[in-house]
């Protein structure tokens, strides 16, 4: 029989419980840091399995010695070795922060000191403190955490996807088998405290959709795991982790003590910072942040499972938040918070099961090659909520080929060998349709050169019964050729050059095949927000309310 929260809470070394509890009020203490830090006021922050001493410039971070099943503190070897992993683990997001392992002492006067000499009674993770006025929530907050920041996590993110290890060992947590133990762990856990904070109907309904999401699409999480998307990455990644110090990401405090929750696909390590900004009413900064990180880490198969992993996501946070507002030893303002956050987070993972948010719809964006439509197609999917994907980068992906790499072959042939093109239109309807499948709509980026072509996109769209419009972006010639030659002097995902722009413009058909009501065309000639303004009287499937 599964132990309740409380009781596993409790489940400690009786030799070293009351120690570790004694160390905590000492370590409250300014002299416990001297010589080794400066230390003026000193401020405690307790979770579930920490206590954080915050000094002026340093964080002393110290494990709790308890056993809550899915990791044990109860022993000072226990909790050394946890801050060693929480070191090593975290240095990859955040080198120079994590500064390293400190043993607490009792010297010769009794009382517990970091550092110094008299006998280890604990260990501590020392880091530097980060501004948190520079944290994502603390900026969320101020109206400060702006679409732009939100682009740059999703490539910091999507980096440190690229270099985390992939491999037999990661893998076998992709595994369904493996996430269905996890979803009964969570679900054992709360067994006696979900229905504090949710209508019993309701928690049946949320675990009857997680279990039943896992066995529906198997195909897809082995498709994933195949791909080598199971990787050791973050587990923990939420607002408050993210620091943004002048043009750098720097994240905290990633899952250490518990390879099974760290161990996993990589969509769930995106899907806890969007399910984050989702939690705090910004749907729209949440999916933006899916939007950039499909395109950074070419994933766009990542919109079959998400809304999954923001559920599951979203339970964990609850299913924390319940343990700490049953914890006898936290105060009751932390249990007080702690219960609210429980309620916001299970509600929230059962939201997650009742997609969609946004309107299924299709927008391709095409035309003439410098006719400005990649920049058309990403101000559309920036306004929509919706993901770009584009033929430029389809093509380099499936050459395995860095999206900026030029490949400048004769017109025609090679890489743009029209049946090879021909493939890539396949690929890039089929990511479309895989995000279309998850209740979102999709902006469409290539040069829609021909009919069939734009034929085929359409039919995409009638497939899935959501709505079409093709945007088709015009410039005059020498427009187009001064754009041209303006993308030749630097790097650019696009193999677009004045060499075969005349060329691609004789081959280039007509728009005729489509209603007048589905056909939009601007003038990209001329200011941006003019052709904004165009676009916004023409296209109606504009989803509304994202950021309340």
């Amino acid at each position: 029989m599964n132990a309740s929260p409380d009781e596993r809470a409790r489940r400690a070394d009786p030799a070293s419980e009351e120690p570790a509890r004694g160390v905590r009020d000492e370590l409250l203490r300014p002299e416990a840091y001297a010589p080794l830090v400066a230390s003026g006021a000193v401020e405690l922050v307790e979770t579930h399995i920490s206590w954080v001493f915050l000094l002026e410039r340093d964080v002393f971070k110290v494990k709790k010695p308890v056993n809550l099943g899915f990791l044990d503190f109860r022993s000072t070897e226990q909790r050394r070795e946890a801050c060693e992993a929480e070191v090593t683990l975290n240095r990859r997001l955040a080198p120079d922060v994590y500064l390293g392992v400190v043993p607490i002492r009792r010297g010769e006067g009794g009382a517990a000191r970091v550092g110094g000499s008299g006998a280890v009674v604990d260990w501590a993770v020392h880091m530097k403190r980060l501004d948190d006025g520079c944290r994502a929530d603390r900026l969320l907050a101020a109206g400060r955490l702006t679409p732009d920041r939100i682009d740059t996590v999703a490539k910091a993110v999507a980096a440190f996807h690229a270099g985390c290890r992939a491999d037999a060992a990661t893998a076998r947590f992709g595994a369904p088998s493996m996430i269905e133990q996890n979803l009964e762990e969570n679900f054992a856990q709360t067994e006696e405290s979900l229905e504090d904070y949710v209508p019993r109907a309701e928690a049946d309904d949320l675990r009857r959709w997680q279990r039943s999401f896992v066995r529906e699409h198997e195909a897809s999480l082995a498709t994933r795991t195949a791909a080598g998307r199971v990787r050791d990455g973050h587990g923990d990644l939420r607002l408050e982790h993210v620091f943004f110090e002048r043009d750098r990401v720097t994240v905290l405090d990633c899952i250490e003590f518990n390879e099974r929750f760290r161990f996993a696909d990589v969509c769930a390590d995106i899907a806890f910072l969007s399910m984050d900004l989702a939690g705090h009413g910004r749907v729209d900064l949440a999916e933006r942040l899916l939007a950039a990180y499909a395109r950074e880490a070419d994933d766009f198969d990542l919109y079959a499972v998400v809304d999954f992993y923001e559920s599951y996501r979203a339970f964990v946070r609850g299913k924390i938040a319940a343990m700490l507002a049953r914890d006898a030893d936290a105060s009751e303002s932390a249990r007080r918070r702690a219960r609210a956050e429980a309620r916001r987070h299970f509600l929230l993972a059962l939201s997650a099961s009742r997609r969609p948010l946004l309107s299924p719809a299709v927008v391709a964006v095409g035309g003439f090659i410098g006719s400005g439509k990649s920049t058309i197609a990403e101000r559309i999917g920036a306004e929509m909520g919706a993901p770009v994907v584009d033929a430029d980068r389809t093509r380099k992906a499936m050459l395995g080929i860095e999206a900026t790499r030029p490949v400048h072959e004769r017109a025609w042939s090679g890489a743009y060998d029209p049946s090879f093109t021909e493939s890539v239109y396949a690929e890039v309807l089929r990511r479309a349709g895989v995000v279309l499948d998850s209740g979102r709509p999709v902006v469409i980026d290539a040069s829609f050169r021909s009919a069939e072509m734009r034929r085929a996109a359409r039919e995409l769209s009638t497939r899935h019964g959501a709505p079409f419009r093709f945007v088709e972006c015009r410039a005059s010639a020498d427009v187009c050729r001064a754009r041209l030659a303006e993308r030749e002097r630097g790097r650019s995902v696009s193999d677009g050059r004045v060499a075969i722009f005349d060329d691609f413009c004789a081959r280039f058909e007509a728009v005729v095949e489509l209603a007048p009501q589905e056909h939009v065309v601007i003038d990209t000639s001329r200011p941006i927000g003019q052709s904004l303004d165009a676009l916004r009287r023409r296209l109606d499937t504009w989803p509304e309310g994202l950021d309340g």
